[in-house]
């Protein structure tokens, strides 16, 4: 099929056209996310500093309220806040996540939830003591990793790993403060720590061995309370004004 030259003027002429009308909204629209962003995390930021002394848990949002890792979910936090007064942090969705709110607030605790609108993570956790929305999920993710004396990470999916390496990695490069790590239930942890020494370590060297002592697996809530109670406070909301 042939085109006269008529025909490749007129396109010429109507993409410029586009591009001509196009370009301008396509800058606001950029700009309209950046504010967006920027009002996410300052609210972010403003939330986080009402619970100077928190730890993070992290968890599967699939996980059913009659199982048994539901119920160890939800008595480690019940034990953190009856122990050390802290508040505990979590996705406040279902699942993990819910057990973990479930075990603060009936501990009297205060059950922070940073929430996100995704579909695994719309069923209701009416145990939240307090929550913040967000629209990022790289912006919930930041505020989730930040802050806290602890993270704790019990058996999770994509998400909660997603959450261990890059928090691993930001300790690891000294982006953020040595914090504890404690994977809790060695029988979900276990095989991954074994990956990690015998491929990344041993075989490939892509890890370094003092990387190996960034997180500790346990089984034991006693032992989770006694690192919490070392672990130095952090006094970030001091530089956030």
């Amino acid at each position: 099929m042939h085109h006269n030259h008529a025909e490749h003027a007129d396109g010429d002429a109507l993409s410029r056209h586009v591009i001509h009308r196009t370009a301008p909204d396509h800058e606001k629209g950029i700009e309209a996310h950046l504010a967006r962003i920027h009002k996410e995390f300052c609210q972010g930021f403003e939330f986080l500093k009402k619970y100077p002394k928190s730890v993070t848990i992290f968890g599967s949002s699939m996980t059913a309220p009659e199982s048994a890792r539901y119920k160890m979910a939800s008595g480690v936090p019940h034990n953190i806040v009856k122990d050390t007064g802290y508040a505990v942090t979590s996705g406040g969705g279902p699942g993990v996540m819910e057990a973990v709110s479930k075990g603060a607030k009936e501990a009297g605790g205060d059950a922070v939830g940073l929430r996100i609108n995704i579909l695994r993570e719309r069923g209701s956790n009416e145990y939240l003591t307090d929550s913040m929305n967000f629209t990022y999920f790289f912006a919930r993710k930041a505020m989730l990793a930040f802050a806290a004396e602890t993270y704790i990470f019990m058996p999770g999916g994509y998400g909660t790993f997603d959450e261990l390496f890059g928090v691993l990695t930001l300790i690891q490069t000294a982006k953020i403060p040595r914090v504890p790590i404690i994977l809790f239930d060695s029988s979900f942890w276990d095989p991954l720590k074994g990956f990690i020494e015998e491929k990344m370590l041993a075989d490939d060297r892509t890890i370094d061995l003092q990387d190996m002592n960034l997180f500790e697996i346990t089984d034991s809530p006693e032992r989770v309370i006694e690192i919490i109670k070392k672990a130095p406070t952090s006094e970030w909301w001091r530089s956030i004004n």
